[in-house]
């Protein structure tokens, strides 16, 4: 072994037996971890965690306060195994929801982690315009439990797109948070470029169903090796907001066409007509 003069530290790791280098990565390791929580307490010392919601004052960080929690109404069953929209009493195993008959979907399943009313809102348009990109952790818990049924075959979760202007507008895609947060949540794979927005579409916000319809045609593109990319995994679309379905039916179809044979949607919220709606 060369001996040569290479450093104090490098020198003595060289000389040491290999149980002894594992036991000191360990310790550095152990160190590592000891130096993060440290600089975590330091952190919360100087910016003490504040509610996704309101700032008020929180035990920890990427989470909501009581009074902006109890805010949310979660979507929980009974609810259309289709649509995912919940019923006030259930129906009976197999039951639709009227959207689901009268305009049934080319998704498989839509599933929303809580209705959209005035939190949600709050939450959403933080995370979509705020620049607060850490409301998606919090968000992709409260979807992970919602979406449980999506979870198996291991699909690949593919994140709504923005145009690339939009994007250097707002600097990140809020789907694209979502999804990464998803996927460290429940190990699926995440697939940021499988379909992209190749035509730069208006705000859907104030446009009617049709109006959201005709916006939305022809503006997704697929992968060239979508089906290499795949193979042969279903797909699960994320977004933030499920209002008409317009932009979600419009990438489903794309996604169809390319030769993908099952994809889900799973949002962070739903519209519900009937409920209280901030639109």
């Amino acid at each position: 072994m060369d001996l040569r003069p290479i450093g104090d530290v490098a020198l003595c790791t060289l000389m040491e037996s290999p149980d002894a280098i594992v036991k000191n990565e360990g310790w550095h390791r152990r160190l590592g971890k000891g130096a993060r929580w440290a600089g975590g307490v330091l952190l919360d010392l100087v910016y003490p965690p504040v509610c996704l919601g309101c700032d008020a004052p929180t035990a920890v960080a990427n989470t909501i306060c009581p009074d902006c929690f109890t805010g949310l109404r979660p979507i929980t069953a009974p609810l259309c195994p289709v649509m995912g929209l919940p019923f006030e009493i259930s129906l009976g195993p197999g039951a639709l929801s009227a959207e689901a008959l009268a305009d049934p979907p080319p998704f498989g399943r839509a599933r929303a982690a809580v209705i959209y009313n005035e939190m949600a809102r709050t939450l959403v348009s933080r995370l979509k315009y705020g620049d607060r990109p850490e409301l998606a952790q919090f968000c992709a818990r409260l979807m992970a439990g919602a979406g449980h049924e999506l979870w198996a075959g291991a699909p690949i979760l593919v994140p709504v797109p923005l145009h690339r202007a939009r994007q250097r507008e707002r600097r990140y895609n809020q789907s694209t948070e979502l999804a990464n947060a998803l996927g460290k949540l429940t190990g699926l794979r995440v697939d940021t470029s499988l379909v992209q927005r190749t035509r730069k579409t208006r705000q859907q916000v104030g446009l009617t169903g049709d109006g959201r319809q005709r916006n939305v045609q022809g503006a997704f593109a697929v992968h060239p090796d979508i089906l290499v990319r795949a193979k042969g995994r279903p797909i699960v679309l994320i977004d933030d907001v499920y209002t008409t379905g317009a932009t979600i039916k419009a990438v489903t179809r794309t996604l169809l066409k390319a030769g993908v044979e099952a994809v889900d949607v799973m949002s962070f919220a739903r519209v519900v007509i009937g409920a209280e709606l901030p639109i």
